[in-house]
């Protein structure tokens, strides 16, 4: 019986022993981060407002942190490609993903998506804000939010939107405007930005949304009619137009966000480390202002307050996506 207890003992010690070997690997890890080269996915091409953010923040967050970060875009499937890939990655802190508001919409439009955008990613900071403004061609006499609203009850279908592909920001925001004010405006959307601004410019389209640093140019131009920006606040780039809570259209909060995830799991240690560096860095004047300079607001956040913005627009957007029985494939 001797025996029996004291072998007990032995492999009790042994347990506790390997046990906190491994707490203090763990803590070691976490010290010793970052030991090697960090990638930051970009679930989009390049030349996009979240390629645009990533390669702005790695040359300084490598700076920083003492390590190489490359930036790798993997498009795809409105984004769900690149995401699922940093889902899928080791809880290391290694792989972050550049992401945005159109991945709480776009995991919602396909059948076949294999993670959960709230449950798989922990949030690290918010990056940036772009906000939209609701626009018209001159030629539809459409002057006002009201303006619209009236001709539209007058003919339900008569007027059409446009929108760089099904569950895109600009869709989405329409499809928001469409439920709050109760309207039917027809659906016509393309392959990418370029086909639809210029045909919305041609008069081919008669409203749609666009960025506000495009949209103002062409507004002032005369080009097109500014009705509304879908942020809370009057944006600078453009302070004479309404917001839409302003002419009477409440919820309808269509700001694009920006931010940083690394998969679940991902120790709070490494979390806060890189949540510090990117803060830093989204605060300095010359990243403010390259970013502005691409119609983007600098702002960075906490993991909490970016965590508590996810579980907000994510039940959000899918009424929406429900409701209108929006699919992608």
């Amino acid at each position: 019986m001797k025996h029996i207890h004291r072998r007990s003992s032995l492999a009790l010690v042994a347990l506790a022993s390997l046990f906190m070997g491994s707490v203090s690997l763990t803590a070691l890890a976490q010290a010793s981060f970052p030991s090697q080269t960090l990638k930051i996915v970009v679930p989009f091409t390049p030349g996009t407002g979240m390629d645009t953010i990533a390669r702005v923040v790695a040359p300084r967050l490598s700076e920083r942190l003492g390590q190489p970060v490359v930036v790798q875009n993997q498009p795809g499937a409105s984004g769900n490609i690149g995401a699922d890939t940093v889902a899928k990655s080791a809880a290391d802190g290694y792989t972050i993903l550049m992401g945005a508001n159109t991945m709480l919409m776009a995991s919602q439009m396909y059948k076949s998506v294999n993670f959960d955008p709230v449950k798989d990613f922990s949030s690290v900071s918010m990056a940036a804000y772009g906000s939209l403004m609701l626009v018209a061609h001159p030629k539809t006499g459409i002057k006002s939010v009201a303006d619209l609203v009236n001709q539209v009850k007058a003919r339900p279908g008569s007027v059409s939107f446009g929108s760089p592909g099904v569950g895109t920001p600009h869709h989405m925001a329409m499809e928001l405007f469409k439920l709050e004010t109760n309207t039917f405006l027809l659906h016509v959307p393309y392959r990418g930005t370029a086909g639809y601004t210029q045909d919305l410019l041609g008069g081919e389209l008669n409203v749609g949304f666009l960025p506000v640093h495009i949209a103002q140019g062409f507004v002032k131009n005369g080009k097109l009619n500014a009705l509304a920006v879908g942020s809370p606040k009057r944006h600078p780039v453009a302070p004479d137009v309404p917001t839409f809570d302003e002419v009477g259209v409440k919820r309808i909060d269509v700001d694009l966000w920006y931010a940083f995830f690394v998969p679940s799991k991902t120790p709070g240690a490494v979390v806060t480390r890189l949540n510090t560096e990117m803060a830093a860095i989204l605060r300095l004047p010359e990243v403010k202002e390259i970013l502005g300079k691409a119609g983007l607001d600098a702002v960075a956040s906490t993991p909490s307050e970016l965590a508590s913005i996810v579980a907000k627009d994510y039940p959000r957007w899918g009424a929406v996506i429900r409701t209108k029985q929006i699919s992608a494939e």
